[in-house]
């Protein structure tokens, strides 16, 4: 969506993605060549109207080279001027599977190739189009580049308490908050969860069950989630958070405002000191149906390797 450029702002906001895979234990990069511009650099495009970023950066994936990606950790950005506007491009790294197949459309892409990324330094045509390159790089060195999703999810916009006079469990969304449970069901599948952990009051499970049922992910229901249960236990919910980082599958948490504080302190547990700065740390944490999206190692006990807070479109 395009932006004014007064005080130096971004006129055109683009993303996509640094596809890498081993191949006889070795890091692959997967770089494209664009007719149009001559030039060699990595699949992305424009951001659309009513698309976040990563959601661009998933689309443009399967359009460009015709790969389903799940993101992984968030790359540098790269900023620089086409004629008169001001460009930014979002990348994050995404893992491919040596079996799948990447097309080129014959449109925007004439060819794609899998290189080594000494190789792809070399190729790309744009010198800025180095740096997620040297990020991934060092992600790679590091042992850190394989990672699976936990994040974290407010339940949309529900309707006011002083409006309801029911069981507070049964207080639905507003008509804002069902807007924005679809906004959550689509920018999830950025990340594709395959496990949906929630408190089972009306409004947390209307956020997250419509991703869950479209993608076929398994619900858990976590009464110590509610708010009523976290007063009475905090140490409860908690434990319920802590077991998030004892599995190796992409998994998402949906809980309430209140809740926050002591999820973020799990979290907080998880983390590098430096990222725990990075952590909200004051009331309300997360605005309704925002997310928090760790990236955490694959196949060790580490330490998350990124942080990101993400906010569904608003229309």
């Amino acid at each position: 969506m395009a932006k004014s450029n007064a005080s130096g702002k971004i006129d055109v906001y683009a993303a996509g993605c640094l596809c890498w895979r081993r191949s006889a234990g070795e890091l692959q990069v997967l770089v494209i060549h664009r007719p149009r511009y001559d030039d060699w650099s990595w699949p992305k495009g424009k951001q659309d109207n009513g698309e976040t970023l990563p959601e661009t950066a998933v689309r443009e994936l399967r359009e460009e080279v015709g790969l389903s990606v799940r993101l992984g950790v968030p790359l540098p950005s790269i900023r620089y001027q086409v004629r008169d506007q001001s460009k930014l491009v979002k990348y994050w790294a995404a893992e491919i599977s040596a079996s799948a197949q990447a097309t080129p459309d014959h449109g925007e892409v004439d060819e794609l190739r899998w290189v080594r990324a000494d190789q792809a330094r070399t190729m790309l045509s744009n010198a800025d189009d180095r740096e997620p390159l040297d990020e991934l790089v060092a992600l790679h060195r590091n042992g850190t580049l394989s990672t699976r999703p936990v994040i974290i999810v407010r339940h949309a916009k529900a309707k006011p308490r002083s409006s309801w006079q029911r069981a507070e469990g049964d207080r639905p969304l507003a008509a804002t908050g069902k807007r924005q449970a679809l906004a959550v069901t689509r920018l999830l599948a950025a990340w594709q969860p395959r496990r949906v952990h929630t408190s089972p009051w009306l409004r947390c499970m209307s956020t997250v069950i419509p991703y869950a049922k479209k993608y076929s992910a398994k619900v858990k229901e976590r009464s110590q989630l509610t708010e009523a249960a976290h007063k009475r236990s905090p140490k409860k919910a908690a434990a319920v958070v802590e077991q998030l980082f004892d599995t190796e599958h992409p998994v998402v948490l949906c809980t309430h405002r209140p809740v926050l504080p002591t999820v973020l302190k799990v979290l907080a547990r998880h983390m590098p000191a430096t990222m725990v700065e990075e952590l909200p740390d004051t009331d309300p944490y997360l605005s309704p149906g925002e997310m928090l999206v760790l990236q955490m190692p694959r196949n060790t006990k580490g330490r998350a390797v990124s942080c990101e807070i993400i906010t569904p479109f608003d229309d």
